[in-house]
C-alpha cells in the first residue's frame, strides 16, 4: 500500500530532472508504476473480496449468537440456563471473530507480498509451547463448553461433582462453583469433573424405612402406612410436590424383633424432604394411637407353651424352698472398710 501511494504521487509529478526517463530514479518510478498497475488489476479485487467475506461472516456469526440468546430467553427453564447460553454465545462470538480476523489478516499479508512461512512456523512453535504449558486450562475450557452445550447441570442444581455435593452457584468455561449444605464454597476445575450426579433432574425419590415391633400385625401396619402416606400426598401443603402416589412395598426385612416396611416417595426435584418429615411425624402419632411399638433390635419377643410355663413355675418354687432351708452365704466384706495392718508388711512384726 505504501508503494502504491508513493507511486501515485510520483506519477502525477512532472518527469524532469532526476526522474527523467533513462535515469536511475526514472527507472525506479517506472517500476513503481508497473507494480501499482498490477496491484490495482489483480490484488486489490482479491483484498476487496476477502474484506467482503470477512464482513459477511461477522454479520452471520452475530446473527447466530443473537438468535441463540433469544431462543434461550423464550424457552429456557430458568435464569441460570439463560446465563449459561449467553456465556456460550459470547465464547462462540469471540472465538469466531478471532478466527475470521486471523484468516483475513493472513490473506491481506499474502496479497501484499509478505512471506508468511516464518510467521506460520513461529506461530506453530508458540502454539505447541502454550499447549504443553496450559493443557489443563485447555481441558477445562473444552469440558466447560461441553457442559454448557449438553446442559448436564445448570446454576441452582443440586449435584455431586468430583466427590463434592452441593448447589451450583456459578459456571464458567474454566471452573464450576459449588456450595455445600454447611456453607462451604468449592471451586472445581472443569477438567476434574469426570462424572456428574445431578440430583435436580426430572424428579427425586426417597425411601423411608419404618420399623415396627414383631408383635404388630403386618397387614394392619401396611394399611396404616398406606393411609398416612396418601394423607400426606393429598394434603394442601404437599400435593403439588408429588409426581406419583407413594408406594408401601411390604416387609423388606426382619431384624431381631423389628419389621422393616419401606415407603417410597416420588416428588419434584429436591422436594422430598418436607413430605418425609411430615410422614414420619404422623407415623409416630399413629403408632401410639394404635398401641403399636416401634421396632427395637435389642427387644426380645418370645412365646411360651402352658407346659413350659408350669415347669418354669415348679422350678421357681423348688428354688425358693431350697433357698430357705440352706444357709445363706455370707456376703464378701468390702475391702475399703478393712482396718490397715499395724505391723510392718516387710518384716511381719
Amino acid at each position: 500500500m505504501l508503494r502504491f501511494s508513493l507511486a501515485a504521487v510520483l506519477s502525477m509529478a512532472t518527469r524532469w530532472g532526476w526522474f527523467a526517463e533513462g535515469r536511475f530514479l526514472g527507472k525506479v518510478l517506472d517500476e513503481w508504476i508497473v507494480d501499482s498497475q498490477e496491484f490495482l488489476h489483480t490484488r486489490l479485487p482479491h483484498l476487496l473480496v476477502i474484506a467482503a467475506i470477512a464482513f459477511f461472516l461477522n454479520r452471520l456469526l452475530r446473527l447466530v449468537t443473537s438468535r441463540m440468546i433469544r431462543v434461550a430467553e423464550r424457552h429456557a427453564a430458568g435464569p441460570g440456563r439463560i446465563g449459561e447460553v449467553k456465556t456460550l454465545a459470547g465464547v462462540i462470538h469471540a472465538t469466531g471473530l478471532a478466527i475470521i480476523g486471523m484468516i483475513a489478516g493472513m490473506q491481506f499479508l499474502d496479497a501484499l507480498g509478505v512471506n508468511l512461512a516464518p510467521l506460520l512456523a513461529s506461530a506453530g512453535v508458540a502454539g505447541v509451547a502454550i499447549g504443553l504449558a496450559a493443557q489443563n486450562i485447555v481441558k477445562d475450557m473444552f469440558n466447560g463448553i461441553l457442559f454448557l452445550v449438553e446442559g448436564q447441570f445448570n446454576v441452582g442444581d443440586t449435584v455431586r461433582l468430583a466427590g463434592l455435593a452441593g448447589t451450583v452457584e456459578a459456571m464458567t468455561l474454566r471452573k464450576t462453583t459449588v456450595r455445600d449444605s454447611d456453607g462451604t464454597l468449592y471451586v472445581i476445575p472443569n477438567s476434574q469433573i469426570t462424572t456428574v450426579a445431578n440430583l435436580s433432574m426430572d424428579y427425586s425419590m426417597a425411601t423411608i424405612n419404618v420399623s415396627v415391633d414383631f408383635s404388630a400385625n403386618p397387614d394392619t401396619v401396611m394399611k396404616l402406612l398406606r393411609n398416612i402416606a396418601m394423607e400426606v400426598r393429598n394434603s394442601e401443603q404437599f400435593k403439588s410436590e408429588f409426581v406419583a402416589d407413594p408406594q408401601v412395598l411390604g416387609i423388606d426385612s426382619l431384624k431381631g424383633s423389628q419389621l422393616i416396611f419401606p415407603v417410597i416417595f416420588k416428588t419434584l426435584p429436591t422436594k422430598q424432604y418436607g413430605p418425609m418429615r411430615e410422614f414420619q411425624r404422623r407415623v409416630r402419632l399413629a403408632l401410639e394411637q394404635n398401641h403399636m411399638l416401634p421396632g427395637d433390635p435389642n427387644r426380645v419377643f418370645a412365646t411360651f407353651q402352658p407346659e413350659a410355663a408350669n415347669s418354669a413355675q415348679l422350678t421357681a418354687s423348688a428354688l425358693a424352698v431350697r433357698s430357705q432351708t440352706e444357709p445363706q452365704p455370707q456376703p464378701a466384706r468390702d475391702p475399703t472398710t478393712l482396718k490397715p495392718h499395724d505391723g510392718n508388711p516387710f518384716t511381719g512384726e
